[in-house]
C-alpha cells in the first residue's frame, strides 16, 4: 500500500488527521477475516461495533454463519486496501468501519442469487449500520450477457438511487473494447479500472496484462469512470498458511482504493450526497492522457479530492 498511497497522494489526508473515522463500508466480498488491522475501534457508541474491533457486523449469503470469517481471502485483501491499519501496510481510510457481507464462496466463485441477497441486505440493513459506501470488487464476465435492464443492474442503481455510494470493478477481461462486466455497466453506479495494468502481475488465474475492463459499454455509456492503482497491491490476508498479508492484482484492488478515497472525502464533508461524491471525482481525477474507454476521468488523486479546490 505504500506505492498506492504515493500515488495517488494519500499522505495529504492522513496529515491533516483525515482516517474516514464515522463512516462505515460494506465489503460485497467472499467475506472477512478477523485480522489484527482490523481490531482498533473508534466506534465505541456504536452498539453494533464489537468491542475493541471495527468490524461492525457480518452478513452470510453463502453458509448462513454469523462470524466475521473468510475462506477465500479476496475480501479480507479489499477490505484491507479500503481501512486496514497495520503498522506495514496501512489502508485508505484506517479508521472507518467495515461490513462484511459475503457473497463468493471459498473458491471466490458467486451465484447471481446470493449477490442480489447480499445487496437486498444492505437495502434492508445499511441505515441501522449508517452503511455510506458499498464496494464491489466483484463481477460477471463481459462475454455474459448483462444489460441495464437485468436484474443485478437494476439492484444496484436500487442502492444508488436509496443514496449509497456504490462502486464496482470494470472487470480483468481487457484491453477489448466493451470488455465491462456487470455490475459495472450500471450508468449511476462508480464503475473503476486499473491505471497500472501495464506490465505483466500475477493473479488467481495465471499472468495478465492489459486487464481492466475497456468501456463503452454495449449501451454506448461512457465506462470506466476512473481509475487507481490495482497491480501488485499488498494488503490484508486471511490468515491461511499464516500469511498476515498478501499481494493481489486486478481492478478488485483498484475499486477499495477508491473506496477508501471517498472514506476519507466524506469523513471531512459528511453531507455530501453520493452523486456530489461522483462529481468531486470527476472534477479532481488526474488526465493521463488515455483514451475514456481506457482511464475515464482519469487518476485518482487525493490531495484534488479532498482539498479546497477543484
Amino acid at each position: 500500500m505504500r506505492r498506492v498511497a504515493r500515488l495517488v497522494r494519500l499522505s495529504y489526508a492522513h496529515e491533516r488527521g483525515i482516517y474516514g473515522q464515522g463512516i462505515v463500508a460494506a465489503v460485497v466480498d467472499s467475506g472477512i477475516a478477523v485480522h489484527g488491522d482490523f481490531l482498533n475501534n473508534p466506534y465505541p457508541e456504536n452498539p453494533y461495533a464489537k468491542s475493541g474491533s471495527r468490524l461492525i457486523a457480518a452478513a452470510d449469503m453463502v453458509n448462513g454463519r454469523k462470524d466475521f470469517y473468510d475462506d477465500n481471502g479476496h475480501g479480507t485483501h479489499v477490505a484491507g486496501i479500503i481501512g486496514g491499519s497495520g503498522h506495514i501496510y496501512t489502508g485508505m481510510a484506517p479508521m472507518c468501519g467495515l461490513v462484511s457481507v459475503k457473497v463468493l464462496d471459498h473458491m471466490g466463485n458467486g451465484k447471481l442469487s446470493n449477490v442480489m441477497a447480499g445487496l437486498q441486505w444492505i437495502l434492508d440493513n445499511g441505515r441501522r449500520y449508517n452503511i455510506r459506501i458499498v464496494n464491489i470488487s466483484v463481477g460477471t464476465p463481459a462475454k455474459n450477457i448483462f444489460n441495464e435492464d437485468s436484474k443485478l443492474v437494476k439492484k444496484v442503481e436500487e442502492l444508488w438511487n436509496a443514496g449509497y455510494v456504490v462502486l464496482a470493478a470494470s472487470g480483468n477481461n481487457g484491453p477489448h473494447d466493451s470488455s465491462i462486466g456487470a455490475p459495472g455497466i450500471s450508468r449511476k453506479i462508480i464503475t473503476v479500472g486499473a491505471a497500472d495494468d501495464g506490465s505483466a502481475v500475477m493473479s488467481e488465474n495465471g499472468m495478465m496484462r492489459n486487464y481492466s475492463g475497456r468501456g463503452p459499454t454495449q449501451s454506448c455509456i461512457k465506462k470506466p469512470d476512473i481509475v487507481a492503482p490495482g497491480s501488485g497491491i499488498y494488503s490484508c490476508g486471511n490468515a491461511a498458511g499464516g500469511r498476515k498479508y498478501v499481494v493481489k492484482s486486478g481492478t478488485s484492488m483498484s475499486t477499495p482504493v477508491v473506496s477508501g478515497a471517498i472514506a476519507l472525502l466524506l469523513s471531512k464533508y459528511p453531507d455530501m450526497t453520493n452523486q456530489e461524491v461522483k462529481i468531486r471525482l470527476r472534477e479532481t481525477a488526474v488526465d493521463l492522457g488515455m483514451p475514456h474507454s481506457r482511464q475515464g476521468w482519469g487518476m485518482l488523486d487525493v490531495a484534488r479530492l479532498l482539498g479546497d479546490y477543484f
